[in-house]
């Protein structure tokens, strides 16, 4: 069984790996300003999530691939490393430039030392990843020249040898005498507001003045708005599901010991967020609207990272998504009278994604409370979360003006205008 039992070991290895670029490459998310680049991680972070799921799949097939889902401390003290810039761009680089070529490297690796016939089925998954980490770094590259890295890199590069490469089977490289782990001294903090790069930013999108924002609550229930107006502003809407990505994306490293599969349903949680995003991100320039008139809201993330993991979670789940529902079958039901497949096809989608995630939010907020030590019942967690948030609002919210003066950014008067009703 030697044979089953190294190919076994190398498949560990390789979940381990997925595993904690799942974990830790999500905190670029929020550090990173451009959407298309938060779009882009969010689906590499989901399909490596799914890389992991099928090699343990396989992995539980061979003889000593192992029950647990433990990350080696090596392998957790090398991608916890890679974090640590205060530069998301040169944090970026390191894992593009380092680690997912040493990812390819390893599944190469695996391909030149398995039996063509007799390890047939992890042969077929691995094909299709090292298909999909050549994909990757062609979708990253035009990102990557942001900033000079190059001390960074060569940081990575030198920990990276001290490991014998991520399978540990090249010689391990003494590290030199100068060299200092940053993650060991110091920890990593989230950044207090997350980049939106060039976009303009304000505090919300919503309001109940149609000369101060896009989305004018009331109007989005009032069955005298018109159909094209209510399109525009679920659209805006929709594109503000950025928020979600960029607080949600900041769970990841603070439960590094949560089950994999919790991890697992946060990344497709992540990608389907950003993909709600993308609604309105490439459908409101069809409909005349600039993006750069339409301010990114800021409060939510503002707000959430001052909270634990479990109560950012909570929050998400058991009240922003569960609590949309009554408005958004509203929505529906007035986009349906514009006769507008697309449109329909696209919030249909958001609906029956955000019913998985509440179904998420109930499986796995036990989970997340408890890896937090809280031991209160679920209920009660949820009401005292949320009165908590009201009350960190007061002090983190509403603090990011308004970076285009009236005249300016897209408010609710000009979306009349737009839809051609004013």
């Amino acid at each position: 069984m030697a044979a089953v039992q190294d190919m076994a070991r190398l498949l560990r290895l390789l979940f381990e790996i997925e595993r904690e670029f799942v974990c830790t490459a999500t905190t670029l998310i929020y550090r990173v300003g451009e959407p298309e680049q938060k779009y882009l991680l969010c689906q590499h972070v989901w399909e490596s999530a799914g890389h992991a799921r099928f090699l343990r799949e396989r992995g539980r097939e061979l003889s000593g691939f192992g029950t647990g889902e433990n990350v080696r401390a090596e392998l957790r003290q090398l991608f916890t490393e890679a974090v640590m810039p205060a530069d998301g761009y040169v944090a970026l680089a390191g894992f593009y430039r380092v680690f997912k070529p040493a990812l390819l490297a390893a599944y190469r690796h695996y391909l030149s030392a398995t039996h063509h016939l007799a390890d047939w089925p992890s042969r077929k998954l691995v094909e299709e990843f090292i298909a999909d980490e050549e994909r990757h770094a062609r979708e990253m590259e035009p990102w990557l020249g942001a900033v000079d890295a190059t001390a960074w890199l060569a940081h990575l590069r030198t920990a990276l040898a001290a490991n014998g490469d991520l399978l540990g089977d090249h010689p391990h490289s003494p590290l030199p005498t100068d060299f200092a782990w940053e993650s060991s001294g110091r920890a990593y903090a989230h950044l207090a507001t997350c980049n939106r790069g060039k976009y303009p930013t304000c505090s919300s999108v919503f309001s109940l003045d149609p000369a101060e924002t896009p989305i004018v609550r009331p109007w989005l229930v009032d069955p005298k708005t018109d159909a094209r107006v209510i399109r525009l502003m679920v659209y805006v809407w929709l594109m503000m599901e950025l928020d979600a990505v960029d607080y949600l994306a900041t769970i990841f490293i603070d439960t590094p010991d949560a089950p994999f599969d919790l991890h697992h349903d946060l990344a497709r949680h992540l990608w389907d967020e950003s993909r709600h995003s993308q609604f309105g991100y490439r459908q409101l320039p069809k409909l005349g609207v600039d993006l750069m008139t339409l301010e990114h809201s800021l409060d939510l993330y503002n707000i959430l990272v001052q909270m634990p993991p479990h109560e950012r979670y909570a929050m998400m789940t058991m009240e922003f998504e569960a609590g949309s529902f009554p408005t958004k079958a509203l929505v529906m039901d007035r986009v349906r009278e514009l006769n507008d497949f697309e449109a329909d096809t696209l919030l249909a989608f958001d609906r029956n994604d955000e019913q998985n995630h509440v179904r998420y939010g109930h499986h796995w907020l036990p989970e997340i409370m408890a890896l937090c030590g809280d031991t209160r019942p679920v209920e009660e967690f949820v009401k005292a979360t949320q009165a908590r948030f009201a009350a960190v609002a007061q002090v983190h919210g509403n603090r990011t003006p308004h970076a285009l003066p009236p005249e300016r950014r897209l408010t609710g008067n000009k979306l009349l205008k737009l839809a051609g009703v004013a």
